[in-house]
């Protein structure tokens, strides 16, 4: 599991706990037992302005953990979240130990392929080792 260090500012967003580290890389946990919520396209919209204010409008190294339970996208709304996406990741780490929440997540980028690199990991370690080359 992944867990915050002790001597960072914890982020509170809807459904996961995010925190920058020192070399300024984004991790997002998500929450547990918390359902991945249905956003009409303008609140979509706004969440994504936020997360930009987050980001500092720039392009961000991001490690993330995968939710097992977390449903894929619908179909209209996938091309959107790639495209956003794409405008503000400069790579992705992703951290699963489930075999489902990596079925769901290669079917997201298999589906519609990022302009960024994304690698696949069981632990943070290795994902921040890789991530490091994008910093």
């Amino acid at each position: 599991m992944l867990k915050p260090p002790q001597n960072v500012k914890l982020i509170d967003w809807p459904t996961s706990t995010m925190w920058f580290d020192e070399d300024g890389v984004l991790y997002s946990v998500p929450k547990p037992n918390v359902p991945q919520p249905q956003h009409s396209k303008e609140e979509a919209e706004m969440e994504m302005e936020k997360f930009r204010n987050l980001v500092g409008h720039k392009k961000t190294c991001m490690i993330l953990l995968t939710d097992s339970t977390a449903p894929p996208p619908k179909k209209e709304d996938r091309d959107w979240i790639a495209k956003e996406l794409d405008s503000i990741t400069k790579a992705m780490g992703i951290i699963s130990t489930s075999p489902l929440s990596r079925m769901v997540a290669n079917l997201f980028f298999g589906l519609k392929p990022p302009a960024y690199p994304v690698k696949f990991f069981s632990n943070a370690a290795d994902a921040k080792k890789w991530i490091k080359q994008y910093l």
